[in-house]
């Protein structure tokens, strides 16, 4: 892998639990390059640096570009891990698939991603809660209007250490559940994590930030009937015993954490089903009683307790407002196996070697 060294290093900020998330980035990236004649190519660790485009690149007219989110952690003995990375490699060429975006090898960004965080270790933080995130990236390069798939791209990753997602940790989260804007429909792009999912999630985010909501519960696009998930993570709720995450229909990002928390709940016998789920639903078990636990799951958050959900102009609190059992057992035990301080029986910690 050709390293470019870069002439002076950046000076690192306190790597601690002060660092909040995305807000400084490390002195090196990986990029490669994919044009149609050679196919991807020139992999390669250089300076992170500012990049020059043409204003009529493609990514700025039609946001053709993906991305995914991974963190480093370093472990007890000084090594370092990332949490399932072909998981994330995987899903990222499922959405390169569905953004007409070529397929990459796996392998080579694996390399990069390697030989990255080696020359990094120094930025990844050790304080409890913190990590070193990792950003994949494909964004389109071709210099070119009209309405077709890109020829060129751009494959990058840069590194972020970061504290805790939300700036209350592990507060429980409030909720404000949208049923006018609609994030992604059946058909659309919602099971791919592509920028205009993000883009298209922004104006319901500020409005329930304004209304003093951490973050919008978005419902199906078609009935606004059926929760589908927050906009940075994956839905869980514990009713009545049993823990229930909306189903993968096809307009909700399949994550990795998710995933992780469900093969959890199953090997210790805790009743777990992936099904549709409305907001009526949930409500009656509220007002009911039966609604014990609710949670959200993804790689920034990693697992976040929720405390009260408001629909309609009604509150629902949730748990008293307190992280429940269920949600304690599942962050202790996928930060455990993330951060090396319990045993991995899943094989999901990948030694950078």
């Amino acid at each position: 892998m050709k390293i470019i060294k870069r002439e002076q290093l950046k000076q690192k900020p306190a790597l601690d639990n002060t660092l909040g998330f995305g807000k400084y980035f490390t002195d090196y990236m990986f990029t490669m390059k994919y044009t149609k004649e050679a196919g991807w190519h020139d992999a390669k660790i250089q300076p992170n640096e500012p990049v020059q485009f043409d204003l009529a690149t493609t990514i700025f007219h039609y946001a053709q570009g993906i991305f995914e989110g991974m963190k480093a952690f370093l472990q007890p003995d000084g090594t370092i891990s990332v949490f399932r990375p072909e998981e994330n490699w995987a899903r990222m060429n499922r959405s390169a698939d569905r953004m007409c975006i070529p397929q990459f090898p796996t392998d080579v960004v694996q390399e990069g991603l390697d030989e990255l965080l080696k020359l990094e270790k120094d930025w990844i933080p050790s304080a409890p809660g913190t990590a070193l995130y990792i950003r994949p990236t494909i964004v389109a390069t071709r210099v070119m209007l009209g309405v077709h798939a890109s020829t060129e791209y751009l494959f990058f990753i840069i590194l972020s250490p970061v504290g805790s997602y939300y700036a209350h940790g592990l507060e429980p989260t409030r909720l404000l559940v949208e049923d006018f804007y609609v994030r992604s429909s059946i058909g659309g792009t919602g099971e791919a994590k592509c920028l205009g999912n993000y883009a298209a999630s922004m104006k319901a985010g500020e409005e329930a930030e304004k209304k003093g909501f951490d973050q919008v519960l978005w419902l199906d696009a078609q009935e606004k009937k059926y929760i589908e998930e927050v906009g940075s993570m994956n839905m869980f709720f514990v009713i009545d015993g049993e823990v229930v995450t909306p189903a993968l229909v096809g307009s909700i990002l399949p994550g990795i954490t998710r995933k992780s928390c469900i093969q959890v709940l199953k090997d210790k016998g805790i009743p777990v089903s992936e099904r549709r789920i409305s907001i009526d639903e949930v409500v009656e078990a509220a007002e009911k009683g039966t609604l014990e636990e609710a949670f959200g799951t993804g790689t920034a958050a990693v697992i976040s307790p929720v405390g009260l959900i408001q629909y309609r102009g009604k509150d629902y609190e949730i748990c008293g407002g307190k992280m429940g059992k269920i949600t304690q057992m599942l962050y202790e035990t996928i930060t455990g196996i993330q951060y090396g301080k319990t045993a991995d029986p899943y094989g999901w910690r990948k030694i950078v070697k």
